[in-house]
């Protein structure tokens, strides 16, 4: 097939082109950046600003004219997003939902006027209400529990209303979509500084650092729980909900519950490092406990995640170290 990635030059945009070229199938990749660490191996990369459909080179010729078809794109996978940690998220409300908002009802028109066969969608598991994530010993999030709605501010409202416009545009315009809500990926080639970066690549960065009995900065007071999704495996779910007969949205997440505690332990474990924790409870933590049910997915896709966390941390925090050896 010919695919378009939107965010092809993101974390897990890498990761998904390489997985869609080795797969055989003609790739071009599109993001307002090119990617960090390695070439992208699209076939075709533009530069665009997603924000305006004026920039939609893949689709526009030099006068912004319809092309009528001529590229003959398939599928549409739309990871293209402003996005962060949780010091990120929780920062920028504004910023980020004009953002997402913009580039979604855009990439939506585009994949419409383009009458390709399916469009991807990557929402996140901050749709859910907070009110059902108070307890750090928290059941998995069934997609059902979305409403009624409390998601997170600014990021979880725009996925939120995001997939809502994506089900009318199946429904009034015929749009084959597909809605996958991801949680917390993680894995080589992902941001690990400058404040955009997530959990597990923040701690790796900070171990990496850190000598052997050094003390290390935690956000909040270590207990409260996550689920981690090595990248390997969400790109695989990527694909699976791209190429299954299911509209509604699907938890592509791992059922593996940790507290951030055990989350630096594991990691300062594979660096064989004793670290002590210095909690700060003033930074953001996000909401108390969250965790993925992936029944659906497995049940709709024959999906499920394969890589254990201290397999997938192991493999980051050795790329992250190996980044930071390389730039001293």
């Amino acid at each position: 097939m010919k695919i378009l990635v939107a965010g092809a030059g993101g974390f897990i945009g890498s990761h998904l082109v390489k997985f869609l070229v080795d797969k055989g199938h003609t790739v071009i990749g599109t993001d307002i950046v090119e990617p960090k660490w390695e070439p992208s191996p699209a076939h075709e990369f533009y530069l665009a600003e997603l924000r305006s459909q004026m920039d939609y080179n893949w689709w526009d010729d030099e006068t912004n004219t319809e092309r009528n078809g001529e590229t003959n794109i398939e599928q549409v996978y739309q990871l293209a997003a402003d996005m962060g940690g949780v010091g990120e998220i929780t920062a920028y409300h504004a910023r980020i939902a004009r953002n997402n908002i913009l580039i979604n009802t855009g990439m939506l028109d585009a994949g419409k006027t383009m009458g390709v066969s399916s469009f991807l969608f990557s929402s996140s598991a901050c749709v859910y209400p907070q009110y059902r994530q108070l307890d750090s010993n928290i059941d998995g999030l069934k997609e059902e529990y979305a409403y009624p709605a409390d998601p997170e501010e600014g990021y979880g409202w725009e996925k939120l209303f995001t997939e809502k416009l994506v089900q009318y545009y199946h429904e009034d315009y015929g749009l084959n979509t597909h809605i996958v809500r991801l949680h917390n990926v993680f894995g080589p080639l992902g941001t690990y500084e400058g404040g955009r970066e997530k959990a597990p690549a923040a701690l790796c960065r900070k171990i990496a650092l850190a000598k052997d009995e050094d003390e290390i900065e935690v956000w909040g007071d270590g207990n409260q729980t996550r689920s981690f999704l090595y990248i390997d495996d969400c790109v695989k779910g990527l694909y699976a909900a791209m190429n299954a007969n299911y509209n509604g949205p699907i938890n592509i997440g791992s059922e593996e519950l940790v507290t951030v505690n055990e989350l630096v332990d594991m990691i300062a474990k594979i660096a064989g490092k004793s670290i002590r924790k210095r909690y700060d409870t003033t930074k953001p933590q996000g909401v108390r406990g969250r965790n993925s049910d992936s029944s659906l997915a497995l049940k709709v896709l024959g999906w499920s995640p394969k890589v254990p966390l201290e397999v997938g941390l192991e493999r980051t925090y050795r790329w992250i170290y190996n980044q930071i050896k390389e730039r001293r």
